[in-house]
């Protein structure tokens, strides 16, 4: 007997894209989508015919903002919204604060484009509402105040000709569905002498300046969007841009990022395999790892190789997880040193890189 398909309902103001999102959704034999709406009032009616899994959410509509709709979603009825964003700078804004509101993910508006571009979007648009039909809704918990960052950079050991020299650690993470506020959690503990953190957290193009200068008015650590020969420095994260693959390089004792076009590598770009390999290539014993809330197995092969290399190895436990994908399948390799809940993993980083 065939599973139920996740019935989803596509909120818009627009009715392209209504019908855009509804043509790509229903492309996928898993999903159906059960009734569109253009504002949050025929959504309401909507829901009381029939209970969608997923709903997708616009942010800027008539008579109700989606922002005020999703507050009444989940303060009323918690279930899993998927915020359909412009990427105007507004847009990333809202976005962010729809996360935090209780939103699974972020999707960007279908727009046209070549046939690669399609296929992709896509890919992306249906594997994030899988994800946000499977995901663990949370609650919503208030950040904390943080002391004022240290404005100067750490002194890295001097560089040397030999890759087996240089004893700096370096902290790579991978992430996806839920991994923004996970990625909060975990970054707010750490002090502003942390070793360097590169990250993959799967993200749609432009929205991850946003997340990033958004974190970095957050955590002790500077946070920033990665750019290409980027040094990996302590006090600092890099987070690779949307669309595009990170990868971490060395010279010498220098470890820096380059940002990569390329395919789409375990339906992701950027992808944490991609990152995780490259780390177990240039930083060995040198490096530890995290693989946090997401949907499907990226990242779990490059885990295998960081742990035959000498990592250390982390990985988020099911209770804390929006979704219990990424995780659950580096788990079923055997690659996984320790498995935590997102409260402790900070404690867990700085232990093994101090």
């Amino acid at each position: 007997m065939d599973a139920p398909k996740i019935r989803v309902l596509v909120v818009d103001d627009s009715a392209v894209v209504r019908q855009t999102l509804k043509e790509v959704l229903c492309s996928d034999p898993e999903i159906e989508v059960i009734a569109t709406a253009g504002d949050p009032f025929v959504a309401a009616e909507r829901i009381q015919e029939q209970l969608p899994d997923v709903i997708t959410l616009d942010i800027e509509m008539p008579r109700m903002d989606g922002l005020t709709f999703l507050k009444k979603i989940m303060s009323q009825h918690p279930m899993p919204v998927v915020i359909c964003s412009s990427l105007a700078e507004e847009g990333t804004r809202s976005a962010f604060r729809a996360l935090e509101y209780g939103a699974v993910d972020i999707i960007t508006k279908p727009r046209l484009g070549t046939k690669q571009f399609l296929e992709e979007s896509r890919i992306s648009l249906c594997q994030t509402v899988k994800a946000a039909a499977s995901a663990r809704l949370h609650t919503l918990r208030p950040s904390q105040t943080v002391e004022p960052k240290l404005t100067a950079d750490a002194i890295l050991s001097r560089a040397t000709h030999s890759m087996a020299e240089t004893t700096e650690k370096v902290v790579v993470i991978g992430a996806s569905t839920g991994g923004t506020e996970a990625l909060k959690t975990l970054l707010e503990a750490l002090p502003a002498d942390t070793p360097g953190i590169v990250i993959v957290q799967h993200m749609p193009e432009l929205f991850t300046r946003a997340f990033a200068n958004r974190l970095d008015g957050l955590c002790q650590i500077t946070v920033k969007e990665a750019e290409t020969n980027d040094t990996v420095i302590r006090g600092r994260a890099l987070i690779a841009p949307g669309n595009h693959h990170l990868l971490l390089k060395r010279s010498g004792a220098r470890y820096f990022v380059e940002i990569k076009d390329g395919p789409l590598v375990c339906r992701h770009r950027p992808s944490v395999d991609v990152l995780f390999r490259s780390a177990a290539r240039y930083a060995g014993p040198n490096a530890v790892s995290v693989i946090l809330t997401g949907m499907g197995d990226d990242g779990a092969r490059g885990m295998l190789e960081l742990k035959q290399a000498g990592a250390a190895t982390i990985a988020q436990d099911e209770a804390t997880c929006v979704v219990f994908g990424m995780p659950k399948e580096a788990i079923k390799l055997n690659c996984v040193d320790k498995v935590l809940p997102l409260q402790s993993i900070a404690g867990s980083v700085l232990a093994l890189t101090h």
